[in-house]
């Protein structure tokens, strides 16, 4: 078993820590230190011990269109067969950012992100479809972003 397989136990302090992320992930560890009632060296090594374990991780989140990548879908994906394993080798494709096992219409959705039209239609010629267990898929194309969150905090 990995640490990353093991249930973490989130105190306050760790729950306000990540909250302190959520809102700027570049935030002073002394500031979050006396926002949530700890030391600046606490706060570093908790922050540490969340992203080991998976709670966490800290990234700069882009807008595609501004670095180049003109289209964003989600794909719905019917399948047969284990869905895991679609799940995971699916989540190796290197345009895929987001993949979740569903219950309802679809068994899988993938949220991808192309340069354009051209490269998401052979994305989904030649990578998602070409894929075992692929029965059908969905395209979803979007138009416009209108919210993109990351602050929604813990329970």
């Amino acid at each position: 078993m990995t640490q990353r397989d093991r249930a973490v136990v989130l105190d306050a302090a760790a729950k306000g820590i990540i909250e302190q992320l959520q809102e700027d992930g570049r935030r002073p560890y002394a500031t979050i230190g006396k926002a949530v009632g700890l030391s600046e060296a606490a706060v570093r090594q908790r922050v540490q011990r969340l992203q080991e374990s998976g709670v966490i991780q800290i990234v700069a989140v882009t807008d595609p269109l501004q670095v180049g990548f003109r289209r964003q879908a989600m794909i719905g994906i019917r399948a047969d067969g284990d869905l895991n394993e679609l799940a995971e080798r699916v989540a190796a494709v290197p345009e895929v950012d987001y993949v979740v096992v569903t219950a309802g219409s679809f068994d899988v959705l993938v949220e991808v992100v192309c340069e354009d039209d051209e490269h998401l239609l052979a994305l989904l010629n030649e990578r998602v479809r070409a894929l075992p267990g692929v029965r059908s898929t969905e395209t979803f194309v979007y138009l416009r972003l209108h919210k993109q969150l990351y602050n929604w905090g813990t329970r």
